[in-house]
């Protein structure tokens, strides 16, 4: 809700004081103290000396300052807010600019404590979102479409860039799969939530006698990885298979077999791309994506070890949905797992999932989980 002058003061000293709760409660002096230890270790001489130890260094310096410093400024600029108001009594204008600036503050104060809730080490990083249509046919496939539209009208809000890595065509409408690169801060953070399975109730468009069906997709999702880490894939545990790439209606785009799939025979990872120029270029992503899904392997693994509470995680499967799409009888679309609804079911189909994300992360810090396990 928009600030108004009449609630000014009020609303400033509320969000100072949740910065306030933020600073204690992610113990920043601590952090402070720490950045400036690492600061200080970073300018040794012979820092450098171990390029490999120094760039994990600085990485982890650069995380630690990207998690305090927008706090920090937001401080500042709060505290300049409260000074500035109580000089502007009187002073139309200057009241004027300082509810948009307080509106401002409250957006930035909102995101920051969504933020607050990414601590996972691989959180910061870009995303791998993996959609697959299950069973049902032509309903399931559209469903699929309809689930790969809502996750590209959400990330285009946040400005992420989104690069379409594969996507096969169903036979009749919509799509079997999709995979997608969400490139920028955080998003795998933000998107974790989504990995398992999604439930669709409505009347079919594609039934003449106009039943109500059921149609469930699964997702999935998993961190991109850097090249610095080492993930060990040997060449005789790859199987590589390349086809036509097929662009929408199944038309080819090229007509040499430049698409790659690559099939991790150990484990049973699938990967596949279609959409660079070349089976070579197409092959260097499918590997890049084959790292990342052996490392988030490697990490749910070592998770699942550590984890006490590990028989309250159930793996996902198609009778194990974390959210509902209801779109008749009545219009619903619920979060199993956190409870989180909303009745607004074509806000969501148009992107508008804040809620369920922000609902998960909470619930997650509740109950200490860390990785959501992969479809």
């Amino acid at each position: 809700m928009p600030i108004t002058q009449e609630d000014l003061r009020p609303s400033l000293d509320r969000m100072r004081q949740r910065v306030d709760e933020a600073r204690r409660y992610l113990r920043f002096d601590e952090m402070r103290q720490r950045i400036d230890q690492m600061e200080a270790e970073s300018a040794r001489p012979d820092f450098w000396d171990n390029a490999q130890a120094a760039q994990e260094h600085m990485r982890d310096l650069n995380r630690l300052k990207n998690q305090i410093e927008p706090w920090e400024q937001l401080a500042r600029d709060l505290s300049d807010a409260i000074e500035l108001n109580e000089m502007a009594q009187g002073d139309p204008d200057m009241l004027a600019e300082l509810v948009r600036q307080a509106d401002t503050m409250e957006h930035t104060l909102e995101s920051l404590e969504t933020r607050a809730l990414l601590k996972d080490q691989d959180d910061d990083k870009s995303a791998y979102l993996y959609i697959h249509a299950g069973a049902g046919g032509t309903e399931s496939c559209d469903w699929a479409q309809m689930l790969l539209r809502m996750y590209s009208r959400w990330c285009e809000k946040e400005e992420y860039a989104v690069e379409t890595l594969d996507l096969i065509d169903g036979e009749e409408a919509g799509i079997r799969s999709a995979t997608l690169l969400v490139k920028g801060e955080f998003a795998y953070g933000m998107l974790k939530a989504e990995a398992g399975v999604h439930r669709l109730v409505r009347i079919s468009p594609f039934d003449a006698a106009k039943r109500r069906h059921t149609s469930f997709c699964s997702v999935d999702v998993w961190p991109q990885v850097d090249d610095e880490i080492q993930i060990e894939i040997r060449e005789e545990d790859l199987r590589i298979d390349t086809y036509r790439s097929s662009g929408a209606g199944g038309q080819h785009v090229n007509k040499t077999s430049s698409a790659v799939r690559i099939t991790h025979e150990p484990t049973g990872i699938v990967v596949a791309c279609q959409n660079e120029r070349s089976q070579h270029q197409n092959k260097a992503v499918a590997m890049k994506m084959l790292r990342a899904k052996l490392y988030q392997k490697a990490r749910a693994e070592q998770q699942a070890e550590l984890d006490a509470r590990q028989e309250a995680k159930k793996d996902i499967s198609w009778g194990n949905q974390i959210r509902s799409y209801v779109f008749q009888p009545y219009q619903m679309v619920k979060d199993h797992r956190t409870g989180h609804e909303t009745g607004n079911v074509s806000a969501v189909m148009d992107g508008a999932i804040d809620g369920f994300l922000e609902a998960y992360l909470r619930w997650s810090a509740g109950m200490g989980a860390a990785t959501p396990q992969s479809a």
